[in-house]
């Protein structure tokens, strides 16, 4: 009896030890989870050497280039024409609240200053100036969040172990050396939670490299409990496709929206943390010359707003050019958000998923008991929306604040429109009696 009692206890001590190390997030960062949600919008920067030879960012994996021989790319990396102050205002302008800025993509070129490899944008060219740094101070003066993006693999580092890509890239050891490539990517990390104010987000990104051999350990419990440590206030996501794992802050969707999966990469379940879907605003990543086919600003309004709608943020990307500007038409669409966001900002900034869920004609988004209606494609003057037993109060548009009449019927309310609607979004707002 007393031998069942005593394993009675360890057992029970067990237990008690391993749910007391399961991530419990702070006040500050469930703060910054609101706050995440509320800003609902921010601008992707894929920049790195890969700018330079114009074609993408997995042109080293695609055409098997020599790891060496790829790095003297670096020796003529010269950016004249960048100046952080011109890209936050720009994406500030647009409406966007944070930036989310690749320091060390696939190809394992830092874009900050690191003591820990001289294959970084300080060492090894000629430009000799921090452009993370330089990026970080104006974000932090103009008021813009900043989120980093960090890549798990790395096509250039002897220690980094091979994956499905990077296979061609001649490096001699395919098992690398992992005890000596994670603590590289944790020093890392450490610098840039220390060396640059405060950071909204990490954003990693590699995980699925190695999806062809399942018993490969990560060790993300640890690594992102350093993160919390040095800034607990700091985010944490992972584009693994797959769902949320412990000690993750935020939910990451590529080139999809929560729940669709078009891409092929966004067939998981639908988390209750803080989401978000990254899209290009082209079709590619990284800076590619040949590639014009820039989505119409009406696109993507109506991306945004669909985000918005299923409770997600959008994260738009831009691939700035080899000599450090954002493409004039990346700058155009900026522009072109910049001023629908201005108008109707408010009915996406600090709102969450309407109480109707997307139809085809639209979603909702809603403020207490705001509810506003985005009508995005509707071929009649009429709108039935299934409220159920809510009872509206009033219904006006929201750009010209004019009446909107409606009627209730079973199972919700129908609205009556003066027209058709022809706006890029045409918004009602709905208020929904207490």
């Amino acid at each position: 009896m007393r031998t069942r009692f005593l394993s009675f206890l360890l057992l029970v001590a067990f237990a008690a030890s391993v749910h007391s190390q399961a991530y419990q997030p702070t006040g500050e960062n469930l703060k910054s989870r609101q706050e995440f949600r509320d800003n609902k919008f921010g601008i992707f920067l894929h920049w790195g050497l890969y700018s330079m030879l114009a074609t993408g960012e997995w042109t080293m994996t695609n055409k098997d280039l020599n790891y060496r021989e790829y790095a003297k790319l670096a020796g003529g990396f010269y950016p004249s024409k960048f100046d952080a102050a011109k890209w936050v205002a720009a994406i500030k302008a647009s409406g966007a609240k944070y930036i989310c800025f690749t320091t060390r993509h696939h190809e394992g070129f830092s874009m900050f200053h690191t003591r820990y490899s001289d294959y970084n944008i300080i060492d090894a060219t000629p430009f000799k100036r921090d452009i993370l740094k330089e990026l970080a101070d104006e974000c932090h003066k103009q008021g813009i969040r900043l989120h980093l993006y960090y890549s798990h693999i790395d096509w250039f580092r002897e220690d980094a172990p091979w994956g499905r890509t990077g296979r061609g890239t001649g490096r001699p050891n395919p098992k690398g050396d992992w005890n000596s490539y994670y603590k590289f990517m944790n020093n890392q990390l450490t610098e840039l939670l220390t060396n640059y104010g405060e950071i909204g987000a990490i954003w990693f990104d590699g995980w699925w490299d190695q999806d062809q051999n399942p018993d490969f350990d990560w060790q993300l419990p640890e690594q992102y409990a350093l993160i919390h440590r040095l800034q607990p206030a700091c985010l944490v996501g992972n584009n693994h496709h797959q769902v949320p794992f412990e000690g993750e802050d935020i939910q990451i969707f590529e080139r999809d929206l929560p729940g669709e999966n078009r891409a092929g990469l966004s067939g998981q379940d639908i988390s209750a943390l803080p989401l978000e879907t990254c899209e290009t605003m082209n079709g590619m990543w990284g800076y590619k010359i040949t590639d014009q086919d820039y989505k119409s600003a009406e696109t993507l309004i109506h991306y945004l707003v669909k985000a918005a709608g299923k409770d997600a943020n959008l994260l738009m990307n831009i691939g700035p050019q080899p000599d450090g500007e954002l493409p004039a038409v990346a700058l155009q669409r900026l522009a072109e958000v910049g001023e629908w966001m201005k108008v109707y900002g408010e009915t996406i900034y600090g709102t969450r998923g309407g109480c109707i869920a997307p139809h085809p004609w639209g979603v909702t988004t809603q403020r207490e008991n705001k509810l506003y209606v985005h009508i995005l494609e509707l071929q009649d003057k009429a709108l039935f929306l299934p409220l159920g037993g809510k009872k509206v109060k009033k219904a006006v548009g929201y750009a010209d604040r004019l009446p909107v009449k409606f009627r209730k019927c079973e199972g919700g309310v129908m609205l009556y429109l003066p027209e058709v609607p022809t706006d890029i979004d045409k918004v009602i707002e709905v208020e929904i009696e207490k």
